[in-house]
């Protein structure tokens, strides 16, 4: 038998490969510019099945949206043409070869599981910080999806109720890099697509008063989402991940806020013990290699 894959993570600008030992091992990775049909979609993953040396046992995909386990991917995302087809059907069909897909937060969660910052933790939340917030709920390694396949998306919670629908009330809309991107171009008068998120914090490193005013609500907001999760969920930790759990005094400054919370309300006394995610570019790819192993090679099914 085969022991690699090809590992593929679907996002909204490039689709990300590399042939995957069935250990995670990565061998090799590249990434393409998403294609702009489904059809380019299919093409683009036999050419890089063409590229790959030896056999391969199968394909293990990341996406975004609502996966079902049949391969239909519901909700939205920046890929449109992925929603509705059996991605699952097809391109099985296509590479004859078994494929597996998952949601791209919950490919996340499963690789820091598997062997990262979760590796024999039985409840794990995952917070995954980005253009919005994604995550993923995990009780001894089994994905927690709910009943529509929305457990995890600690995204759409509200955090802010005042002037519901002006774009500051949701958990992605005050907590996520975007977000502190959007009030500062809209302060200087300028488009969004202009600054990024580590420019902000640059700014504010430099002296720039509205900036270190945007980071300190983001960093209030980010507390306000993780207290909310903790006691919904009460897990053993809740892990940080995306391009900005880099930052190495994240969990420090979260944990201030967390600690000035705990002082405005007598009632909420746990103390959510945060960490961060050890995987980072290639997360999704190996967390969809665990989610292959456990569907194809018969380990304890998610």
């Amino acid at each position: 038998m085969a022991s690699k894959l090809l590992g593929v993570d679907i996002g909204g600008t490039y689709v990300k490969f590399a042939e995957v030992t069935m250990d995670g091992e990565i061998l090799s990775h590249w990434k393409e510019r998403t294609p702009s049909s489904l059809k380019g979609l299919y093409a683009l993953i036999q050419s890089a099945l063409e590229k790959c040396s030896g056999d391969l046992q199968g394909v293990a995909v990341s996406s975004p949206g609502s996966v079902t386990e049949e391969g239909i991917i519901e909700g939205s995302s920046a890929v449109p043409y992925i929603h509705g087809p059996n991605l699952k059907e097809d391109m099985a069909h296509l590479f004859q070869r078994p494929v597996t897909i998952e949601n791209d937060a919950n490919c996340a969660a499963l690789a820091e599981y598997w062997s990262g910052a979760a590796a024999g933790i039985g409840h794990v939340a995952v917070v995954v910080l980005g253009t919005g917030i994604g995550g993923a709920v995990l009780h001894h390694g089994r994905i927690q999806k709910g009943a529509h396949l929305h457990g995890g998306e600690f995204g759409y919670m509200i955090v802010n109720a005042e002037n519901l629908g002006n774009g500051l009330n949701t958990f992605s809309e005050t907590a996520s890099t975007s977000s502190m991107v959007r009030k500062v171009a809209a302060h200087q008068g300028v488009e969004t697509s202009s600054i990024t998120g580590e420019q902000v914090f640059q700014m504010a490193e430099d002296g720039d008063a509205f900036c270190m005013e945007v980071i300190d609500e983001f960093y209030t907001m980010l507390a306000v989402g993780i207290h909310n999760i903790q006691y919904a969920h009460d897990p053993e930790v809740i892990l940080i991940g995306g391009g900005i759990s880099a930052r190495h005094d994240l969990v420090a400054n979260v944990e201030e806020k967390l600690s000035g919370l705990r002082h405005s309300i007598e009632e909420a006394q746990i103390v959510p013990n945060l960490g961060m995610c050890r995987y980072g570019a290639h997360a999704n790819i190996v967390g969809a290699v665990y989610h292959f192993k456990t569907l194809v090679d018969g380990a304890d099914k998610i």
